[in-house]
């Protein structure tokens, strides 16, 4: 088969293009997707670069987000209508043990992330278990139905399961224009509370806005600290969602009141960070980390946008042949929301 996949780290170059990968088999419980669509993330640019400390398993198919049709079926599977339209749930977990018997999926000690630790959507085909198939929200397109799993099961379960938001809250969302962020201003705003949303540049505060932000901090231009404080009031903030890491974290800490909740699922700027310890119990701050979230989350997220309560925050669909362009735009902060790459 065709596709796309990563021998070893490095720049764009390492994205190599190979029309003789082998064609996957369903196992027992699985079932080959024939892949339409594969939404892009940072994960996938980590994956190609490399991160130091963290071994992936090369050569890798990268893309976690997957949107397909069933054209084969394993052992133990029902035969699928081959019209039916899928998403693929981009966490793999043993659903053996107390945290997946529980729904706490990412606390597996083998969960795992398609196109991280076992073949990805960027190719013709992709085996998954048939337990990781969801019926895709019929009005959504192929690229919308790729562009939204990952990043808005990791805003659901960072907002609502670890957060747990109320309504009228104030929340803050760093870096707005990333697709974890438009999908917590979303959900947030969903939920209730008055979202404040920080971004630089114009384009990505409007676009902030246009998700249901109340009001958007341009960072390019307006000190962060003083405008928060004006929005919110001295007291600050909440909740701030931020995935960010150095490059945030201490304004982050000035603007986050009393018993407020800072909730974290990266660290792109950086992984380093200091904090007060008699400020963390003073003012009673609760400091979370989080990582992606359960089936049954994905469930719930696909559902709200089967009802149109929640919308896909697709920026452009590129072509699969164009996905080193792809990995350029997002390594740039080039875009609004989320990349697509078709396949023909």
């Amino acid at each position: 088969m065709e596709g796309w996949i990563v021998r070893r780290h490095g720049g764009l170059e390492a994205l190599e293009w190979s029309d003789h990968l082998p064609t996957p088999e369903p196992g027992p419980g699985q079932v080959r997707l024939r892949v339409r669509a594969v939404g892009l993330n940072h994960l996938d640019v980590w994956v190609r670069k490399g991160v130091p400390g963290h071994r992936f398993p090369l050569p890798l198919i990268p893309g976690c987000d997957m949107a397909g049709t069933v054209d084969k079926v394993g052992v133990g599977v029902d035969q699928i209508d081959p019209e039916a339209r899928f998403i693929v749930d981009p966490g793999l977990s043993c659903g053996a043990c107390p945290a997946c018997d529980t729904g706490q999926h990412p606390l597996c000690r083998g969960y795992g992330i398609f196109g991280e630790t076992t073949h990805g959507g960027a190719a013709e085909y992709a085996v998954v278990p048939r337990a990781n198939l969801l019926e895709a929200p019929p009005q959504l397109s192929w690229a919308e139905a790729a562009s939204f799993p990952l990043a808005f099961l990791t805003a659901w379960h960072m907002v609502v399961t670890r957060a747990q938001v109320r309504p009228g809250q104030t929340v803050l969302v760093q870096a707005a224009a990333s697709g974890v962020s438009a999908a917590a201003i979303q959900i947030a705003a969903l939920l209730g509370a008055r979202v404040f949303a920080a971004a630089r540049g114009e384009a990505k505060t409007a676009f902030a806005r246009s998700l249901g932000a109340e009001a958007a901090i341009d960072t390019a231009s307006e000190d962060l600290v003083a405008r928060v404080r004006e929005l919110a009031g001295k007291g600050g903030v909440d909740l701030i969602v931020d995935h960010m890491g150095a490059a945030t974290w201490e304004q982050d800490l000035k603007v986050l009141a009393r018993g407020g909740t800072l909730v974290t699922c990266g660290a792109t700027t950086g992984a380093d960070a200091a904090i007060n310890l008699r400020a963390l119990f003073f003012k009673a701050w609760s400091i979370l980390g989080s990582t992606m979230g359960s089936r049954g989350e994905l469930r719930t997220v696909t559902e709200l946008f089967r009802q149109g309560r929640l919308r896909p925050v697709l920026d452009a669909a590129l072509p699969l042949s164009e996905l080193r362009e792809a990995h350029r735009m997002l390594e740039a902060r080039e875009v609004l929301g989320k990349l697509v790459c078709l396949h023909p």
